[in-house]
């Protein structure tokens, strides 16, 4: 049997990854707790609609669902604490974690890590100035301050094309940036956004090289990925959608990871430390939707179960 510990699984992460991990583990009787980052909800917190996610046929907000999940999580004995985790540590061989957030330690029998991804910058001149001061990456957060403005969207995958879509409501004019000839969005995104063509731009075959301003921002150098050649565009916001990095770097070391910093895992979410498991966007996968991030915490948590059964011979008993 291993030894005593705060929570029998601590999930880290409140994304939908890691609610779904929740509900699945209390469900199944374990104490758990859920470590909220620096954004509860996650990503999906600051989408505007999400309207492909099975069972709801009426688009919903994302920062409603994500609060829907997080009282079922509740509801259902999930610990939710407010807690940025720094690392992990394994005691040794089925002897538990140590979940180190600043100050305070936890102890947990088993851990998922649904600690998700966090967007990605351009690394140009410019743009750690005008960080949250004209450059963003979250347009539900931000776009209301640009109402009747011109902006930049850099991006051309679903991700930017709905945030474009989105700004839409606000600025009078938006140019929507992407370093091929062809953007990467399905085809009902492009159609959205070519519905908003009178105030929408496409600039195919370039990218932002600077961010330009004095006190305050006002344009972006572009530059021709054939060619070179450069012009500026006058604008008084970026809006950033150009992928993200995941939030790995917490891990212990005996958890692969791919080129990017990705946790490797099999198709159960096990990772190549015993008792650790990743599901999410923090995991290398091929499409990152609500919909899959939930079916990979549901799947975390019935192998995180089923590992502590094995620990203990039987069939897990908390209170034994």
């Amino acid at each position: 049997m291993p030894p005593a510990a705060d929570s029998d699984i601590a999930v880290v992460g409140a994304g939908p990854a890691g609610l779904t991990a929740g509900i699945y583990a209390a469900r199944a009787g374990l104490r758990t707790a859920i470590l909220e980052g620096r954004a509860p909800g996650g990503q999906l917190a600051a989408t505007d609609v999400i309207e492909n996610f099975p069972g709801l046929p009426a688009a919903v907000g994302g920062a409603e669902l994500s609060e829907r999940m997080r009282e079922q999580a509740e509801r259902f004995g999930c610990t939710l604490r407010s807690a940025e985790v720094t690392a992990v540590r394994a005691a040794g061989p089925g002897q538990g974690f140590a979940v180190e957030a600043g100050p305070e330690s936890l102890s947990a029998r088993a851990v998922i890590a649904a600690s998700g991804a966090r967007p990605r910058r351009l690394g140009v001149p410019g743009e750690e100035r005008f960080w949250g001061r004209g450059v963003s990456c979250c347009a539900t957060c931000d776009g209301m301050f640009y109402r009747g403005k011109e902006v930049v969207v850099v991006g051309g995958g679903d991700t930017a094309v709905k945030e474009a879509v989105f700004l839409t409501r606000f600025a009078s004019r938006l140019t929507l940036v992407h370093r091929r000839e062809r953007l990467r969005a399905d085809r009902a995104n492009q159609e959205r956004l070519a519905a908003h063509s009178g105030k929408v731009t496409c600039a195919l075959g370039q990218r932002v090289v600077a961010i330009l301003g004095e006190e305050k921002l006002r344009g972006v150098v572009l530059e021709a990925v054939e060619g070179g050649a450069r012009r500026e565009l006058a604008c008084e916001g970026v809006f950033l959608f150009v992928g993200f990095d995941p939030n790995s770097a917490w891990l212990p070391a005996g958890v692969e990871r791919d080129a990017r910093g990705y946790v490797i895992t099999d198709q159960d979410m096990t990772t190549a430390v015993p008792g650790l498991f990743a599901c999410g966007d923090v995991r290398r996968r091929l499409l990152r939707q609500v919909v899959t991030a939930c079916g990979e915490g549901a799947t975390a948590a019935h192998a995180a179960q089923g590992y502590l059964e094995r620990l203990s011979g039987t069939s897990y008993d908390p209170a034994g």
